[in-house]
């Protein structure tokens, strides 16, 4: 359980990265400090905490306790976490003027969510602005979105044959990428140095395809084969990756490169951006 501090506004709040669980968590002891600008945050949280538990809020028995390290002895106590999810339900619950800009950015994503359950293309819309904005190329852009749109048929196909929305999705994902990369996906992503980051947003392009080839190859498997529960769906997911992952050893061959490659986003787009700058000075 890795754990580090991070600064908001110059303030220390200590977090820790719980990879079991794929999440970050945040004293929240901390977070309450610098938002109140209290002079003892924990008196803050254990009076926050009672008034939850009186408006039958479940906040507070969901909330971890993690050992982390104290500010002042350097020694590590059980120390009370919160997740983002659970920090900004907190956060809410705080009368601060630093807190409000939390609020307001709550307050517009609950809004841009219902409007896109009642358009659904305004999600396609802004994830095309989202991926611009982060630096992303229009050629990367369109196939991330077609990646999008074989990820979901897949997940369908996986909801009518059995399979439960979850941890069961996480251990088909699995079987799928095992298959064609040779990893599972928390190791991919250890590969690139992500944590909580998705790690298609981090591939190669040809990363992309072929990552997009054995989830939609595993779906046309799935409609052809009507596997049934989680075994029989994993067998077909194992076959779907296969027929990728010898895709990918026979570009490896030609190519005399491997396809899988340890960059994520931010070192891809350097890249890219290096090689353009490049061009134009040859010009």
């Amino acid at each position: 359980m890795p754990d580090r501090v991070q600064l908001f506004e110059d303030q220390p709040i200590r977090t820790a990265w719980v990879e079991d669980e794929e999440e970050w968590y945040f004293s929240i002891v901390d977070v309450v400090q610098v938002l109140t600008d209290s002079a003892d945050g924990r008196k803050y949280w254990n009076k926050l905490k009672q008034r939850l538990l009186e408006e039958g809020s479940q906040l507070v028995t969901n909330c971890h306790q993690l050992k982390l390290k104290s500010p002042k002895d350097g020694k590590r106590y059980n120390t009370d976490v919160a997740n983002t999810e659970q920090l900004l339900r907190i956060i809410q619950s705080i009368p601060s003027k630093k807190a409000e800009p939390f609020k307001l950015w709550l307050a517009q994503v609950g809004r841009e969510r219902i409007e896109e359950t009642i358009d659904p293309e305004l999600s396609i819309d802004r994830a095309l602005e989202t991926y611009a904005r982060l630096g992303y190329d229009a050629d990367w852009i369109n196939q991330r979105l077609q990646t999008i749109r074989a990820r979901k048929e897949l997940t369908n196909q996986w909801k009518s044959h059995g399979v439960s929305q979850g941890r069961e999705f996480a251990i088909l994902t699995d079987e799928v990428t095992r298959a064609w990369s040779g990893m599972t996906t928390r190791e991919y992503k250890n590969l690139k140095g992500l944590k909580k980051e998705n790690l298609r947003d981090n591939m190669s392009t040809l990363e992309l395809a072929l990552n997009m080839l054995a989830e939609a190859t595993t779906t046309e498997l799935t409609k052809v084969h009507n596997p049934a529960g989680l075994e029989e769906n994993k067998a077909i997911a194992q076959k779907g990756g296969q027929i990728a992952g010898n895709a990918r050893k026979d570009i490896e061959q030609e190519t005399g490169k491997p396809v899988i490659t340890s960059k994520n986003a931010t070192q891809l787009q350097n890249l890219v951006t290096g090689l353009i700058e490049s061009n134009l000075d040859l010009e």
